[in-house]
């Protein structure tokens, strides 16, 4: 289980939407949550869970932190 990946940092930057199918390639069996940074979240850690933030106010929506699992 150790060699599968849990963090994205090449995707920061890239549109929300790019990083989804990159990380869905790399990881399909976590579930991948796509959240307009600053938004407030449920804490909490989950083995299967991608959260990805995006800035909304760009019409790109790039992404602007590495996504980790969690």
């Amino acid at each position: 289980m150790s060699s599968q990946k849990t963090s994205w940092p090449e995707v920061v930057g890239w549109p929300a939407t790019q990083a989804v199918t990159q990380i869905n390639s790399d990881r399909p069996d976590v579930a991948i949550e796509v959240i307009p940074d600053g938004t407030n979240v449920a804490p909490g850690y989950n083995a299967l869970r991608v959260r990805v933030y995006f800035d909304a106010g760009n019409a790109s929506g790039p992404v602007v932190y590495t996504p980790v699992v969690g």
